[in-house]
């Protein structure tokens, strides 16, 4: 029975724009969630976005397959929606749970582990979504056979970006995962009955009240899914920088962010190493800057009586969990400003005798910021004539791995570009001591000669940090290794490399499956198929370009990444709108968007090389906009060229998605850590180009 209510294609377009709504928030939710489970990793982004796009261009391809077998009923949307919001919350648990079940908790995982976990996880829903709006579609043309496409692609933005809008600027400021997951669903749930007319919707109620009862359960699975296998979850906190675990197992306090041990009450040798090898080089000490911190730093600081401490850490979240757990405590002439190290520094102008960056390592673009020639150049402007830089490296025993290796050689020869003399000390962490003055590696003798008490560095030192190690250590950093810089990550590469071989694996058979998988799918498009294939690359590798920028410049994507998607988003509806208008010109339209894509490009890798993070954050929020504006542009052109019918629509939907993903594969584990942004925006362009000249050469 396709019977519908007065005004049915509105009933039909109100659950299109509110399933954009849920959907968007679950995804949004999902890329957050992987990244506090999987310890911050960048690439578990690309992944989620990957997966999620290829899944949803399968659905989108069954769909049109099975509308004969399959054919659309209004019941049927109806109960496809349902689904989905039964999905939503269940797709969030799942992951949770299973991310300890399968994998060791707190461990780091393989890449093809996490692959492979992360399609599993997200493929109903995904599947389901993807299945959704070309089903949506084809039941509106069963009332109006010529009801065009485009008007479905707008209404659907409409959704997705009034989604990253209400999560992006209202939901992440009170909502739990899981309460945000029940808020975006309500509308939804809600507008469903409208699909049915008003005496044929008790059977509706049911599956309602379901979707309800469900969606309130799960808020009491929120705590237990987060509470660890061994020990106790003393608090939880959602930030708008990360997670805040903080667990206790029998006496030891462990502030966990994104997945990954913070700070803790037990470690004793990490603070005095951290402290000490650098303070000793100074006689007298007034003014001290801590990017972030571990636990006891601050007492063993306060053994140098310095008049000033500026205690930088950028979610306010984590210094009030510290200093309420006691895992830090205040001392005389501290500061605790709420800021990131690396724009505190571009805006202050404090000068310090010591700046003490005590972060992990840099496994990530948030961090690896902070191990970069601009980064360094900052420090060393904000010292003192004798002040001292330090930070450290994880440690090794015996036997130095050649990734990591390299890595010190990298750290090595970039800070050399801004300090004439660096200390390398092989203690339980590497420590690396930078200044314009000579240094001293005997620190036992400097912290005698000072006065200094210490509790593990008087015992062990001698026996860790021997002239041998030290030696050793020296001998094997290679000068060749090409320095760390923010357009040119090479750090990055070197832990996207690391993370394989720890692991025995290699990238090269993933690689070697998408060529493949690729060349088959291109194979069978049309020349208007590769194009919005084309466009679908440039949306997501674009996206995914802004999302590392962001990282490298500004450090904030965990709070940023609503926002950075909602803008992708925003552009699609008035650039579809705007192509609507001008069918007349659907060749034109492009090849010349494809023309101004191209120059985007150049224009962005020009803005990071002159401008990085000098340029204000709106101006690369306004590079998002303006690509999402052409691209939506693109849509509507090329469905016009072929006739706006239900298999042509089904197609472009598909070759879309099967683009982004393609783009998000392409940009973030192949251009970005091999090439940097340089290569990230070359391949892009590339890529475009290929479409344009099927466009002027080809009669599309």
């Amino acid at each position: 029975m396709n019977t519908l209510p007065s005004g049915n294609d509105k009933a039909i377009l109100r659950v299109i724009v509110f399933t954009g709504v849920s959907s968007v928030v679950s995804q949004i939710l999902t890329i957050r969630e992987f990244l506090t489970l999987f310890q911050g990793n960048e690439i578990m982004i690309s992944l989620t976005l990957c997966n999620w796009l290829l899944v949803g261009g399968v659905g989108s391809y069954v769909s049109h397959r099975l509308s004969t077998a399959f054919a659309p009923t209004a019941q049927r949307l109806a109960g496809l929606s349902l689904a989905l919001v039964f999905c939503a919350p269940l797709q969030l648990l799942l992951i949770r749970f299973l991310r300890d079940q399968i994998f060791l908790p707190g461990s780091s995982v393989g890449f093809y582990p996490s692959l492979l976990f992360n399609l599993a996880t997200i493929t109903p829903y995904a599947l389901l979504l993807g299945f959704v709006l070309p089903y949506a579609l084809f039941l509106l043309r069963r009332f109006d056979p010529k009801f065009p496409g485009s008007r479905v692609y707008i209404w659907d933005n409409v959704g997705d970006v009034s989604g990253g809008i209400i999560f992006s600027f209202v939901l992440i400021f009170f909502a739990t995962p899981l309460q945000a997951i029940l808020l975006a669903n309500l509308p939804l749930l809600y507008s469903v009955s409208f699909l049915l007319p008003a005496g044929k919707r008790r059977p509706l109620l049911l599956g309602q009240l379901m979707g309800l009862i469900s969606l309130i359960s799960c808020l009491a699975l929120e705590l237990p899914s987060l509470t660890p296998v061994d020990g106790e979850l003393l608090s939880y906190r959602e930030s708008r920088y990360g997670r805040l675990l903080l667990h206790k197992n029998q006496d030891q306090l462990t502030l966990i962010q994104d997945g990954m041990p913070l700070l803790s009450t037990e470690t004793i040798s990490q603070a005095e190493e951290a402290v000490h090898f650098a303070m000793a080089q100074r006689p007298t000490v007034q003014s001290v800057l801590l990017v972030s911190a571990t636990g006891g730093m601050l007492q063993e600081i306060a053994k140098y009586h310095p008049t000033h401490i500026d205690y930088l850490e950028l979610d306010p979240q984590v210094s009030r969990t510290l200093f309420a757990a006691n895992i830090l405590t205040t001392i005389p002439g501290l500061q605790i400003i709420h800021q990131d190290g690396r724009s505190w520094l571009q805006k202050s102008t404090q000068n310090y005798d010591v700046i003490i960056v005590s972060l992990p390592e840099p496994d990530t673009f948030q961090i690896n910021r902070f191990y970069t020639s601009r980064f360094y150049e900052l420090a060393q402007n904000h010292l003192t004539e004798h002040g001292v830089l330090a930070f450290s490296m994880a440690g090794f025993d015996s036997y130095l791995a050649e990734p990591q290796r390299r890595k010190l050689s990298s750290i090595y020869n970039t800070v050399r570009t801004s300090f004439n003399h660096v200390l390398v000390l092989p203690g339980s962490d590497i420590s690396y001591i930078c200044s314009q003055a000579p240094l001293n590696s005997d620190i036992p003798a400097l912290l005698e000669a000072n006065h200094i008490p210490t509790s593990y560095i008087s015992g062990y030192f001698y026996g860790n940090v021997t002239a041998e190690r030290m030696s050793s250590l020296r001998q094997q950093l290679d000068p060749s290794v090409p320095i760390n810089t923010d357009l040119t990550p090479q750090l990055m590469t070197l832990m996207f490399e690391q993370w394989f071989a720890r692991f025995n694996s290699s990238p090269h058979p993933f690689f070697i499956t998408v060529l493949l998988l690729l060349c088959f799918y291109l194979w069978h498009l049309s020349r208007q198929e590769f194009i919005l294939f084309s466009t679908g690359a440039m949306t997501m590798g674009s996206e995914i370009l802004l999302i590392f920028i962001f990282q490298i410049f500004y450090g904030m994507i965990y709070f940023q990444i609503g926002v950075i998607i909602t803008i992708f988003l925003a552009g699609l509806m008035p650039g579809a709108w705007f192509a609507q208008q001008w069918q007349r010109q659907s060749r034109a339209i492009l090849i010349r968007t494809d023309l101004l894509l191209m120059l985007m490009l150049v224009l962005l890798f020009l803005a990071t090389s002159w401008g990085g993070d000098r340029l204000p954050l709106g101006l690369y929020l306004a590079f998002g906009f303006c690509v999402s504006l052409l691209c939506g542009m693109q849509f509507p052109a090329a469905l016009h060229l072929l006739q706006d019918k239900n298999q042509s629509a089904a197609r472009l939907f598909s070759a879309d998605l099967m683009g982004a993903a393609f783009g998000t594969i392409l940009t973030s584990l192949i251009l970005i850590p091999q090439g940097g942004v340089l290569w990230g925006c070359g391949g892009l362009f590339f890529l475009k180009g290929i479409s344009l000249c099927m466009g002027v050469k080809h009669d599309i």
